[in-house]
């Protein structure tokens, strides 16, 4: 098994608030210095399984973005088990831009190679590995974001006896895989919310393929649309860090961080509820973030 159980419980920390309600925030972003959050949970039986069945010649495939945590998260675990992975990147526009992102520069010292497709035959994903198993048949080829079966499975990893007590349990959306765990392996009494970064009209149908409850609520929060940083964005993360000490990325948790605030504004919760967000790692992508802040001249996340 390549990627263990944490031996240590995954500290869930108290968020004051001025509010009649209960805050509280699990840090899956500690489980692992370059695996982290649900990223972890995501590849958990993905490549666990896959190594199982011995390949003769292993080799992992995966797609992301410029600054994929997925991406990232692969190529550290290649390099962990000293197993070939190949990243495939939106944009062919970076194809000699990678020295220049922080999160492709990452995956490069990881071993990971790169190969650079347009947005259009990225749209394709699934013409793309069917293509990729035939020229690989030993491959194990993960969907971007990793989400598949196996990842929701991983992600039931992250409730256990302490997360039984809450009333509400918010995570951030992009592929909609950790949602699904959650919703599918929560209490019947639970409620989640999915704070979602992206803008999907199919993405309720396809958690829908990986869990059958219909516990969950998605709520828009994108601020201004997938990847984009606004100033607000960065302020809120700022405060956060600075009056918590918990470190937030822009793209996916700090945005459900600020979303939870703001539905606690608007009495969204019951009086004395108990809710609890997962925060989902991904901090890498801040480096990659302030580079795009900096060539604005605005403020950056510290």
């Amino acid at each position: 098994m390549l990627l263990k159980l944490p031996t240590e419980t995954i500290p869930i920390q108290e968020i004051s608030i001025d509010k009649n309600i209960k805050l509280f925030i699990k840090r899956e972003d500690l489980i692992h210095p370059q695996i982290s959050g649900n990223k972890y949970w995501k590849l958990f039986f993905n490549v666990n399984h896959y190594l199982d069945n011995k390949p003769e010649n292993p080799y992992i495939i995966t797609f992301g973005g410029a600054f994929s945590n997925h991406i990232a998260a692969v190529s550290a675990v290649g390099n962990l088990a000293g197993i070939p992975t190949l990243g495939i990147i939106r944009g062919e526009e970076l194809q000699n831009k990678w020295r220049d992102n922080p999160t492709l520069l990452f995956a490069k010292r990881n071993g990971m190679n790169l190969k650079f497709v347009t947005r259009e035959e990225y749209r394709h994903k699934e013409k793309l590995t069917e293509f990729l198993s035939v020229e690989f048949p030993d491959a194990l080829v993960i969907p971007e974001g990793g989400t598949n079966e196996d990842a929701v499975a991983g992600v039931k990893m992250m409730l256990n006896e302490q997360t039984k007590d809450f009333d509400y349990l918010c995570t951030a959306v992009g592929t909609g895989g950790t949602i699904a765990g959650i919703s599918k392996f929560c209490e019947d009494n639970q409620k989640v919310i999915g704070c979602k970064v992206v803008d999907d009209a199919s993405l309720e149908n396809k958690i829908f393929e990986l869990t059958s409850k219909k516990n969950f609520n998605l709520i828009d929060s994108g601020f201004g649309g997938y990847g984009k940083i606004n100033d607000e964005n960065v302020r809120f993360i700022n405060d956060f860090k600075e009056k918590y000490d918990i470190p937030l990325e822009p793209i996916y948790t700090g945005k459900m961080m600020q979303k939870v605030f703001e539905l606690i504004e608007e009495d969204y919760f019951p009086e004395n509820s108990r809710v609890l967000c997962f925060h989902t790692g991904g901090l890498q992508g801040i480096e990659g973030a302030n580079l795009l802040l900096e060539k604005q001249n605005r403020n950056l996340i510290i």
